[in-house]
Parts: structure tokens; sequence; C-alpha cells
């Protein structure tokens, strides 16, 4: 059997063609019943928004398999010019393909923890519908543990990356969110982000403020204890704030620092671009903007490529041992012929003395046991040679002897 992989991922196909090549988990399921009709019984599809993989086995002397899948991938997307961005592997560098993936080491944001649940639930579909054996059990299982002790010893995904998270985290360590009184300014996707952050870490109090009020009176159905006031409003709402974090796609500040009256917040969080918080306002208070919280960005980043490297010294280790095991099993059929010939042996030696010597039934049990013993000693390093061989060519050399020495059919 050999492990392969075909498919896209956002490596080398645009969000375009992710949005169009993506698998309904019906079509999961028509796909794999289609490959099993064409005789690939052993298949998984893992389809996110990064990704529309289908991983498979190859069966020993189907040369055509991997041919015949990257039909049918093909055939199933045939609106789609795949031709610049699929991609296929088989062998060993599928199969780390796949620890890679699973552990977090193949998404866009290095080491995140979702892609693990991911392909559990990829594997548990093709489980259900019958497209797994006992290939595709042992390298996906073997994948999910690897990436499982990697999450438990490196914590990889702990280093965050993200700016929003990053500048929240620094506002909770440098002046604290719990019991305090928060503005957000502006509505939008990194808004949202900052407030379940601020909600999470027990802000007591906050308050938004937007250029499209209807927009943030939207935000209530998430976040019911909401205040709103109307954008003009700002410099208002800051008087009663100890916080004030601005994310707006406005391309001028919108918030100047002579237009604070009073005793300022006591920080301010800038997650715009371009900015929207006067820099100047640095100089009284607290301010983080995108300048400085890159510099923790790019140090995480550099330390997540320090894991990574971590990691793929765990996944070699691992892979050592699926390879071992999935080169084991190409020679099962011979190992349980030899085995099969081995009691037929024994059965007719057996016989052969039990009629010539008269023995009793206590002799004739020990005889036996001795006849099985003796042929299975004599047949072991043979067997513990034969699977700790890799070579498929070399392996295909000790079945021919082997058979034809005990003359297995």
């Amino acid at each position: 059997m050999e492990f392969a992989y075909i498919g896209i991922n956002y490596k080398d196909a645009n969000q375009d063609i992710r949005d169009r090549v993506s698998f309904t988990d019906n079509q999961k399921i028509d796909f794999m019943n289609e490959a099993a009709e064409r005789g690939i019984d052993q298949c998984m599809v893992v389809s996110t928004c990064n990704r529309s993989e289908v991983f498979f086995l190859v069966p020993d002397g189907s040369e055509n398999v991997r041919e015949t899948m990257h039909i049918l991938y093909e055939e199933t997307f045939a609106d789609v010019n795949l031709s610049s961005c699929i991609r296929e592997k088989g062998g060993r560098e599928a199969l780390s393909y796949l620890f890679r993936v699973t552990a977090g080491l193949e998404s866009m944001v290095l080491g995140e923890d979702q892609i693990l649940g991911q392909v559990r639930d990829a594997y548990e579909l093709s489980r259900t519908i019958g497209c797994t054996g006992k290939e595709l059990n042992k390298v996906v299982r073997d994948a999910v543990t690897c990436a499982k002790k990697m999450k438990t010893m490196l914590h990889i995904s702990e280093t965050p990356l993200s700016v929003s998270y990053i500048g929240i985290q620094q506002l909770r360590e440098q002046v604290g969110i719990e019991g305090r009184r928060v503005l957000v300014v502006g509505s939008g996707k990194t808004a949202v982000l900052a407030l379940r952050y601020l909600y999470e870490y027990g802000a007591k109090q906050v308050t938004v403020c937007s250029r499209t009020f209807a927009h943030a009176r939207e935000l209530l159905s998430e976040f019911p204890k909401l205040l709103i006031v109307p954008f003009e409003k700002r410099y208002d709402a800051m008087q009663d704030c100890e916080i004030v974090v601005s994310a707006t796609s406005s391309p001028h500040h919108v918030i100047r620092k002579k237009q604070l009256q009073g005793q300022l917040p006591l920080a301010f969080l800038d997650l715009a671009s371009p900015r929207d918080i006067e820099t100047a306002i640095g100089e009284d208070a607290l301010l983080f903007n995108l300048d400085s919280l890159e510099k923790i960005v790019d140090g995480n980043r550099q330390k997540r490529e320090k894991l990574v490297g971590q990691g793929q010294l765990m996944i070699d280790e691992a892979l050592e041992e699926t390879e071992e095991w999935l080169g084991s099993i190409r020679v099962d059929a011979t190992i349980e012929s030899l085995q099969q010939r081995c009691e037929e042996i024994v059965g007719d030696s057996y016989e052969y003395l039990n009629r010539k010597l008269d023995l009793s039934p206590r002799e004739q049990k020990i005889l036996k046991k001795i006849l099985k013993a003796s042929l299975h000693r004599l047949l072991r390093e043979p067997i513990l040679e034969l699977k700790q061989i890799q070579s498929k060519e070399q392996q295909e050399e000790y079945e021919r002897v082997l058979r034809e020495l005990f003359q297995i059919q």
C-alpha cells in the first residue's frame, strides 16, 4: 500500500478558486463512494476554507490509481481550471504532509489548533460510510496522536499572532481590563473581535461609537449589554472611560490630542491602518498601535518557527513507526500463508509419528507442541527480517524465495 494525496490549498490557489473547490458533506460522501467504485476503497476528504484535499491509499500493483483519483477530482470540479494549483504526492512525502497538516504546520496561521478537529471530523465521516481500512485508520490515528503530543509539549498555538489579541493582552497586562470602562470606536470585524476579548476579560462596561449607527446596533444581538453612542459623541464618551480601542477604516485620525479634554483615559489601543489615534497622545497616556504590536507579532512568529522545527523532529520520529508498520503489512499475506504452511507440516508430521509410536494422550499433546514450536522457531527469523525490510523490491524478492522454498501457492 502507498499513501497519497491530491488537492488544492491556500499556498497555490487563491480565495476565488478555494471558494469554488469546496466539498459539501454530500459531495464528500459522493466523492468517496465514487472513488470506491473505481477501486479506491480507502480515502478521506479534508475540506476547509484553506484547503480541499483527498488522502487515500494506493493498493500495491495498482499503477493507475493515482491517475484515477486525479481524474475523479477534476471531474468533481469540472467548471474550475485546476491545472496551475492542483498538487499530488505519494509515499513518505504524502505521509509527512498529512502529519504536518494535522499539527497545523501547513496552516495559514502557523500552529493553529482548529485543523486537528477538522482532520478528525473528516476521518470520522470517512469511517462512518465505510471508506477506511486498517491502513488509513493507522495513518490518521498516528497523525492525530502526533499532533496532540506536539500541542501538549510545545504549546505552539499559545504563542499568539493575532494583532487584536496581542493588543488586548497588552492592555490586560499594563492597566488591566477586568472592572474597567472601555470605549470601542468602530463596528467592523476588527472591532467585533476586540469586543469579544474585552468581555472575555471582564470589562465592566463597554461603549461603542460608529459612523454607521445602524451597523453598531446590530452588535446588540451578540453583546446585549453594549452601550451605543453616536460617532460625534466619542470625545464625550471618553470622559467616562478608562480604556479606548479604535478600529475604523477612516483614512485619517479620528481621535486627536487637541480634542481631548479633562483627564485622559489610562490607555489607548489603535488597531487601524492607517492610524486612528494621533501619536502625540502617547506623550500623556499609554498608547499601543500596529507598529508597536507588530514587533511583538514578529517575535512570536520567530518563536513559533523555532517550535515548528522541534515539531518537525517529532513528526519525523512518528513517521518512522508509521512507515515501518505500513511496510510490514505488505507482507502480511505471505506471513499468513507461511504460518498456514507451517501448520500443515506440523499436522502431517504429527499424524505420521502418532501412527508409528504408541503414545499416551499426554505424550501426543507434548509431541504436537514440540513440533509446532520447533517449526515456528525456524520461521521466526525469516518473518522478523521480512517485516523489517522497507524496500518494496526487497520484500517482493524475499516473498518469492519463501514461496518457492515452502511451496506456497
